[in-house]
């Protein structure tokens, strides 16, 4: 975040008039989130950080204060990694998320799985209050469309192997 905000972020996020925008491997902990977007001063911002400095991490901005923000999924072998970060609104969540890549040679598919089991049951219980808008970086190509060489990359390339995509 510190560098897309040395090269113009707030100048470009400001011509946007977002309501909500969502950010995903900010690499910055809480504090330096809110200072590089300290001159977004009509929004309210919030961030998950990692534990490890300079990893992952994910932002909600919003001109509309929530009810309500949550870090982390209630899971303690995943809420360390600064991955998910829910704003409750009046009618719905926006929930933003960075899932974790498979890793190369797939080394970290069967974290992902798990991960994305216990992910489904978070936005399950989420949903179960109220409508939820998921946003965020999936780590997944879901179609061909989704890369530059899809062919060369199927089933070779961690985020688009068939199990990834299924």
């Amino acid at each position: 975040i510190r560098a897309a905000v040395g090269k113009g972020f707030i100048r470009q996020f400001t011509s946007l008039n977002a309501d909500i925008f969502c950010l995903q491997e900010t690499k910055a902990q809480e504090d330096q989130v809110k200072d590089a977007l300290k001159a977004l001063k009509e929004y309210h911002v919030y961030s998950n950080s990692a534990d490890k400095k300079g990893y992952s991490g994910v932002c909600i901005i919003s001109k509309t204060e929530p009810i309500s923000i949550t870090e982390d999924m209630g899971v303690q072998q995943h809420d360390n990694e600064g991955r998910v970060i829910a704003a409750e609104f009046e009618n719905f969540y926006v929930v933003n998320v960075y899932v974790p890549n498979s890793g190369e040679g797939l080394k970290r598919l069967d974290y992902r799985a798990e991960w994305d089991e216990d992910f489904s049951l978070y936005l399950a219980k989420l949903r179960a209050k109220k409508n939820v808008i998921i946003t965020g970086d999936f780590n997944v190509a879901h179609q061909a469309i989704d890369l530059a060489r899809p062919k060369e990359n199927y089933n070779k390339t961690s985020g688009y192997t068939q199990v990834e995509i299924d």
